[in-house]
């Protein structure tokens, strides 16, 4: 497929994206203009490179025309928050709202994935309106604590190093990870009961 092609496909990916960034940033002004405890303390959105998309593209076996229809997270936002406790009240909300459909929902809090990495996964249906009318886009949202997203973010740059696996200590560098994904864990439960303590943010 020609480049300008895929520029073209991945153009409502863009506006998607900027669209979700713009409602979410919006929660969290509103939240703040008004002296409110805001469960949403960062936005990240991103479109997958095209090199990463063909990447997964073929360790899944998907064919390159089947790519928009098959991989859900060619566009995604991040959100982070500062408790595990505001993640559940973020899923809640999402729920709640009409602008977007919820297509599927995965909870990597609660059941990590073996590697350690934790997080919920949201694929969300909005629409996007263009001058011929709106097309209906899957973006996925990633909700976690600050602690998640660290974790998660070296642990991409780490595993996903190329030749990484071919290293002889990557049996024990997989056990380390998983090591500092339990770390932070702790981490985030043991913040999270300090809060719960001193009775932070009591009129949540």
């Amino acid at each position: 497929m020609e480049i300008q092609k895929w520029r073209e496909i991945l153009i409502p990916y863009e506006l998607a994206v900027s669209e979700l960034e713009i409602k979410f940033n919006h929660m969290i002004k509103e939240s703040r203009m008004v002296g409110r405890y805001s469960y949403i303390e960062q936005v990240h959105g991103r479109v997958k490179t095209l090199s990463s998309i063909l990447d997964k593209a073929k360790r899944k076996g998907i064919d390159v025309e089947e790519v928009t229809e098959k991989i859900c997270d060619i566009a995604g936002i991040r959100l982070i928050c500062q408790f595990v406790e505001d993640i559940e009240k973020v899923v809640q909300i999402i729920r709640e709202r009409s602008d977007m459909e919820i297509v599927e929902e995965i909870d990597y809090v609660k059941e990590s994935k073996p590697s350690g990495y934790r997080s919920y996964h949201m694929i969300v249906e909005i629409p996007v309106f263009f001058s011929k009318g709106k097309t209906p886009m899957r973006v996925e949202l990633q909700i976690r604590t600050n602690g998640m997203d660290f974790w998660a973010t070296l642990e991409h740059q780490l595993r996903y190093k190329k030749g990484i696996e071919d290293l002889p200590g990557y049996d024990e560098i997989s056990a380390e990870l998983l090591r500092s994904a339990q770390a932070v864990i702790e981490t985030d439960n043991e913040m999270q009961r300090i809060k719960d303590k001193i009775g932070m943010f009591h009129d949540i």
